[in-house]
């Protein structure tokens, strides 16, 4: 049972970002993006998190589409479309990347 003390309790307004893991932003900026069957387009990523990632890609993708991304020359990375707005593409993992690739493109140093 609330008591009196408690009724008028303030509460903090709801956080709008919900992410699982919070996104970083990237100094290292080249990315490629391949859709299956299509040949690879250079993109500009913007952040990053062990989950997903946003680029900027001068073709629009569908929302839903598999992808492949390909970041800083490393190894290319299986994705799903999640939305896609002026010239924005965000992108979900198929498999979290490891924290230390994401340190290393948040922090300039190059990926091993």
């Amino acid at each position: 049972m609330a008591s009196r003390a408690t009724q008028y309790r303030t509460v903090a307004a709801a956080s709008f970002e919900q992410r699982a893991e919070p996104r970083h932003r990237v100094h290292l900026s080249r990315a490629t993006v391949r859709r299956n069957g299509k040949g690879a387009v250079d993109a500009q990523l913007y952040d990053i998190s062990i989950y997903g990632c946003r680029v900027a890609c001068p073709v629009m993708q569908p929302v839903g589409e598999r992808i492949w991304v390909r970041l800083a020359g490393g190894l290319p990375i299986a994705a799903m479309i999640v939305w896609c707005s002026d010239g924005f593409v965000a992108c979900r993992f198929d498999v979290p990347i490891a924290r230390a690739v994401v340190r290393a493109l948040t922090i300039g140093v190059a990926v091993v």
